[in-house]
């Protein structure tokens, strides 16, 4: 094509589309045009209305007869019959029979082709239901057979798990987890048929092929695998193939395919891939778990983040990156869905139910998940996933990175064990403790206490440093007194700091040496809030009067709701949070009797004691075992005390601090630097002090 042929056809193209947006119509021209259709449909919905009470009926046109005889001789001879939103028609001795159901009422196949009708309005409302089912059909072209056929269920079983996978969409409609049960049932069913629907869309040119309205054929290979497919136009195979991987919560699902090129262009390189769930309850204490439940999601890549939609109430994301896994998640249970490759791009939504729905109390959230999935028609495994259906057990989900070998999917992200420093404590320390206490005693109310007694021995000389502190606080608090009567005005503020410092660093006190030990036993008591809600091996273990350490141990209820705290203090009481409330108080008040009391702050005692009773509300809807940890962490710590009491009485206390004093003291650096600039405060006191006499004697 040389340079003049060119510049042609561009100048032919420029005209043409000048053309086009000179003749392009102007919004007042589109909105009359609009205008005139909708005066159409209103005079064709009027005629439609005198049609009927003047007897007048609708019928089905000779296309659209000859299109229903050819739908119907084009069904499989097994399964020759139509069947969609109340239209059951099928072929007998070559003729056309069957049923429309409209509401409440059927009507037979020779009604629906009559010319006439004793009830117009009915056999109108038939014959739409004759014309949708016939325009799906038309719709569906290659998988047209598909739309129609009876729905089977195969289940795979192994010794964790049972899946039931229906023929209607090809999908897992119900997965039972063994050896777990919840509040109200012997056994866990982590979502039952019509709680958990997946559909894959396939799409040509002009065609979107959904899969959750196709019937599938079942194949079972063997005890743990089966295949789902589809026979369509001129040889092609289309199916999903599932897999229960053995002595696993595993399921292994893979896109299995043959001659879909004739079908699916190749230039056709996504599949939509559309998830919904609705999340089931299986605690006794709703509110927390619900607290627990929302979508969780991982970016693809070795360093991908693993993040979670908002748990509080309902959101909606829009994810642009690349995601490996996507999971409905529960408090402990979780349904995952991994890909071999990526999702491109996804759109997230979850809804919690709403108080008053009728499954208000059987469900937690609605989630639904739109992603892509890369896709080919010429391959013959274009796509496989596994869904990990089972419990947020630390060590178990860890163990299932091997079936990702190019990265980690960091699934025990899905258990919240809090941010990076307390959940390193929570893997690294408390976990491994709890697990090897498992192997000797099988009470975990027992357990419970070893490993908080552990706890506070590896603690213990933090806990010694502070009471160390308070009492040289407590001995010193007389000649702190005498400073500030002897320095009371604001002037000598300076004057009166330095000799507190300087009796604080011959007594080798600090205001701040209780402080800094308690500090670092924060981490520790963090940890152990989130470790205990979220440890599913507390899960329907019975200690004492609590019947499940990780459920609240109610002891009162009542069915109306306290203004304000309802929501966080729920409509019980619980006893372990009670006690360590109780235990809480009375720690406050032996730590009040041995700290030196500031007059300058009366209400800080008030505070102090006000504390714990915001611990009741904030805990008392929270797991039992947490309670039980803080109350027997409490009694611990008040026995620490008075055992330091007995061995460090006031008067060793007293010749360690003479000791201290009569030893010479080297300023640190932090001394000489504050003392540097209370000199350099002083000298511009002084000068500042100068400069008004001087204006007051001119």
């Amino acid at each position: 094509m040389d340079k003049n042929t060119l510049t042609g056809m561009l100048l032919m193209a420029a005209v043409i589309f000048g053309f086009m947006w000179l003749q392009k119509p102007s919004e007042a021209e589109m909105a009359e045009r609009q205008r005139q259709i909708d005066s159409i449909a209103a005079v064709q919905q009027q005629q439609q209305r005198r049609d009927v009470a003047a007897g007048n009926v609708d019928t089905l046109s000779n296309d659209e007869m000859t299109h229903l005889m050819s739908v119907l001789q084009n069904l499989p001879a097994d399964n020759a019959v139509i069947n969609n939103e109340g239209v059951m028609l099928k072929l007998e001795g070559g003729d056309i029979a069957g049923t429309v159901t409209v509401g409440d009422t059927t009507v037979q196949w020779s009604e629906v082709a009559a010319a006439t009708s004793a009830n117009p309005a009915v056999h109108n409302l038939a014959v739409q239901a004759v014309q949708r089912a016939l325009d799906m059909y038309a719709k569906n072209g290659s998988f047209a057979a598909a739309l129609t056929g009876s729905e089977q269920t195969v289940t795979l079983e192994n010794d964790s798990l049972k899946v039931e996978i229906s023929s209607k969409g090809a999908v897992i409609s119900r997965a039972t987890l063994k050896g777990y049960k919840t509040y109200k049932s012997p056994q866990l069913v982590l979502f039952d048929k019509g709680d958990n629907d997946y559909s894959f869309t396939l799409s040509n040119n002009t065609q979107r092929f959904e899969t959750k309205n196709f019937y599938f054929t079942p194949k079972q290979l063997n005890d743990s695998t089966v295949v789902m497919n589809l026979d369509l136009e001129g040889g092609a195979q289309w199916g999903l193939k599932y897999t229960l991987v053995p002595g696993s919560y595993m399921v292994r699902m893979e896109m299995v395919q043959q001659g879909m090129n004739r079908i699916i262009p190749l230039n056709i390189n996504l599949v939509d891939l559309d998830w919904h769930q609705k999340i089931s309850r299986h605690e006794f204490g709703k509110t927390f778990e619900e607290r627990n439940s929302g979508i969780y999601y991982k970016f693809a890549g070795k360093g991908g983040e693993v993040k979670n939609t908002s748990e509080s109430g309902n959101d909606e994301k829009e994810i642009k990156e690349k995601l490996k896994w996507v999971s409905a998640k529960n408090q402990f249970f979780s349904t995952v869905l991994i890909t071999d490759s990526v999702f491109s791009t996804a759109q997230l939504t979850s809804r919690a139910t709403e108080s008053g729905q009728p499954d208000y109390e059987n469900y937690l959230k609605d989630v639904t998940v739109h992603t892509m999935v890369p896709y080919s028609s010429d391959k013959p495994v274009p796509a496989s996933f596994y869904f990990y259906l089972g419990p947020n057990r630390y060590h178990m989900l860890s163990s299932y990175d091997k079936f990702s070998p190019k990265e980690d999917l960091n699934l025990t992200r899905l258990i919240p064990l809090g941010w990076k420093l307390f959940r390193w404590i929570n893997t690294g320390i408390i976990i491994p403790v709890f697990d090897w206490l498992g192997k000797f005693m099988s009470n975990y109310g027992l357990i419970i206490l070893v490993l908080t007694i552990i706890i506070k021995v590896v603690l213990s000389p933090l806990t010694y440093k502070t009471y160390i502190s308070q009492a040289k606080m407590r001995i010193l608090a007389p000649d702190i007194a005498a400073i500030n009567e002897k320095y009371p005005n604001q002037e000598d503020a300076i004057k009166k700091q330095q000799k507190t410092m300087e009796l604080y660093r011959q007594a080798g006190a600090s205001p701040f040496g209780g402080c800094l030990p308690m500090l670092l036993q924060m981490p520790i008591l963090i940890a152990m809030f989130t470790f205990f809600p979220s440890s599913i091996e507390l899960r329907g273990q019975s200690f004492l009067w609590a019947n499940d350490l990780s459920a609240p141990d109610k002891i009162v209820e009542w069915s109306t709701h306290i203004p304000f705290i309802s929501s966080t203090f729920g409509n019980h009481i619980s006893l372990f949070c009670l006690l360590m409330t109780v235990t809480n108080i009375a720690y406050t008040y032996i730590t009040t009797k041995s700290q030196a009391q500031s007059q300058s702050m009366p209400g800080m005692k008030w505070m102090m004691y006000l504390m714990p009773l915001m611990f009741l509300v904030f805990f008392n809807n929270y797991a039992s075992g947490l309670s039980y940890y803080y109350f027997i962490s409490l009694l611990i710590t008040i026995l620490q005390t008075y055992s330091c009491r007995l061995f460090v009485t006031e008067d060793k206390v007293r010749a360690t601090m003479a000791a201290n004093a009569a030893k010479p003291k080297k300023k640190s650096k932090w001394m000489q630097r504050l003392e540097e600039a209370q000199k350099m405060q002083q000298q511009q006191q002084r000068q500042q002090a100068g400069r008004s006499a001087g204006k007051r004697r001119r």
